[in-house]
């Protein structure tokens, strides 16, 4: 403990070996400082609330048929009448703000300060609930800074009752240059719409056969044509591949064993149809001349080459069968079989099947032939459309849109004529007899504060940059030498006075600093520092 009090002395000695010029940058930045306060304008701030009331007996009937505006629509609507420069300089002029005599520049500049200056916020009326009141509708809150009190609550008293003089004395400029402003504009996209159809309308006919379809746009429709090329190439293929195993089933042995009854032969060759019952009937003959006659005898050589005859005749039918000769197949009795029939009918729908997809195949070639030759016109056709729609939607859109604008402000017009808004004023204008912060108040106690801080500060800052030792101790510690004896002053007396008259000159200056300080805020509360218009520093 006592070695930080006694580090805590060396600091403050250190520090006090510049006490002058701390006092002298605490004297320049406080008479700085205060003559920033002397020409600070005090603001005060005036501020009024009304109710608006939009729940009467109208409003379920107008639910959906007037303008329903929200909380921002209504702010807008606030900012747009009571801060319009009308309004502004009609107060202006009442509260003396600005003359007749006024140059316009002077008169633009103040006006513009006033809108700055006036603060309109919106909220739920459902927030006054706790106070009793009604919950639906809406508060206004009307505030208004100014250097002048009075002037403040004027301003805001004004704008109170042009709120409530406008809205329930009768007075429909602003909804009847809204509604002009709806019927020029209704008109004008009237103009426009038809414009528009028109343009579409000579559009269509010019372009006849090569507009979009429902099917989409040119590269939309290319790109379908391709993919159905793709599609129909993989299906016929499919389809041939198909057609083509059929007909090798129907020229196979297993539809030449459906189409001719297997009977084996002398020779084991298969056999069937009229030539096959010749040859059983040839095979059986000479079966019985081969029993009664030898080889060599000429009715069985003559039965024998009839045989052999009859054989090379079905072999030529059955080859015939197999590459599909009709006089073949009827010949051989085959087109009376079921089971080759069975396998026919297969083929002959494959071959269909095949057909029917090469002609389809074949469309849609033509097709991506005909899209790929209007490559360079069909593209730029379907942006010309397209913007051309674009713009008769939006036209089409806006002339709606407003149509419903204007007969919901018609309506809404008549239904305040008959009582659908309430107006009730739950905080008259008032304000408060203490400025605004900050103050001049505030702002001389802040420069005193601030004057000694940086004074303060100074020669605390000046000590470290050039740090010396008081104590023997402390230098022994921080050196690691140790002290052999102190060298006390040759003159004592003398010195003793010195440093007194110092310290009391110090006291006196920095005593000097706090009672002007004090006297400025006794001035300033008795309201005798005033401050010429034009001249003085701060919001107001």
């Amino acid at each position: 403990m006592q070695v930080h009090a006694e580090k805590l002395l060396e600091e403050l000695l250190g520090s006090w070996r510049y006490r002058w010029s701390a006092l002298i940058l605490a004297w320049i930045v406080g008479v700085l400082g205060w003559g920033v306060a002397v020409f600070w304008c005090d603001v005060y701030r005036a501020n009024a609330r009304v109710f608006v009331d939009t729940g009467t007996a109208l409003t379920p009937v107008l639910q959906g048929l007037a303008v329903n505006q929200d909380v921002d629509a209504q702010l807008n609507f606030v900012r747009q009448s009571l801060l319009g420069t009308p309004v502004l300089n009609k107060i202006a002029t009442d509260t003396g703000m600005v003359t007749v005599n006024m140059d316009a520049v002077r008169r633009a500049k103040i006006l513009e300060s006033m809108a700055e200056r006036v603060v309109i916020s919106v909220r739920s009326g459902s927030d006054l609930g706790n106070e009793g009141r009604e919950t639906s509708g809406i508060v206004y809150r009307i505030a208004y800074r100014d250097r002048v009190r009075a002037r403040a609550l004027t301003v805001v008293q004004a704008l109170v009752s042009r709120l409530i003089e406008d809205t329930l004395g009768g007075k429909r400029l602003g909804s009847e240059e809204a509604q002009k402003f709806l019927e020029s504009q209704i008109r004008e996209y009237e103009l426009r719409l038809s414009t528009a159809e028109q343009r579409l309308a000579d559009f269509k006919r010019e372009n006849v056969g090569i507009m979009p379809t429902d099917q989409g746009g040119y590269f939309t429709r290319l790109q379908n044509e391709v993919d159905a090329v793709k599609t129909g190439k993989s299906e016929l293929t499919v389809a041939m591949s198909r057609r083509d195993e059929i007909q090798r089933q129907l020229r196979g042995e297993s539809a030449m064993s459906a189409a001719v009854p297997a009977v084996a032969g002398a020779s084991g060759t298969l056999s069937g149809g009229d030539t096959l019952s010749r040859i059983r009937e040839t095979q059986a003959k000479l079966d019985e001349l081969l029993l009664r006659f030898t080889d060599e005898h000429p009715d069985v050589i003559a039965t024998r080459q009839t045989l052999e005859e009859l054989k090379r005749r079905r072999s030529a039918e059955i080859e015939g069968l197999r590459q599909g000769d009709a006089n073949a197949v009827a010949d051989s009795g085959a087109s009376a079989n079921p089971v080759y029939q069975s396998i026919q009918l297969a083929f002959n729908q494959a071959k269909v099947e095949v057909a029917s997809l090469q002609r389809q195949l074949d469309d849609h070639r033509a097709r991506v032939a005909e899209l790929r030759k209007a490559l360079n016109t069909m593209p730029q056709v379907e942006a010309q459309y397209g913007q051309l729609n674009r713009d008769y939607d939006v036209n089409k859109t806006q002339f709606t849109a407003l149509l419903v604008q204007m007969q919901k402000a018609k309506l809404g017009q008549d239904a305040e004529s008959d009582g659908s808004l309430r107006f009730e004023v739950i905080e008259p204008p008032n304000a408060d007899f203490q400025a605004v912060p900050p103050s001049r108040t505030m702002l001389i106690g802040a420069v005193l504060v601030a004057a000694l801080g940086i004074g303060i500060g100074l020669a605390f800052l000046r000590h470290k940059f050039n740090p010396v030792f008081w104590s023997p101790i402390n230098l022994a510690s921080t050196t690691g030498v140790g002290v052999l004896g102190v060298v006390s002053p040759a003159f004592p007396e003398s010195s003793g006075v010195s440093a007194r008259r110092d310290l009391l000159w110090c006291t006196a200056m920095a005593a000097g600093l706090v009672l002007l300080a004090m006297a400025l805020l006794w001035i300033s509360h008795l309201g005798l520092i005033t401050v010429p218009p034009g001249v003085g520093l701060g919001r107001g």
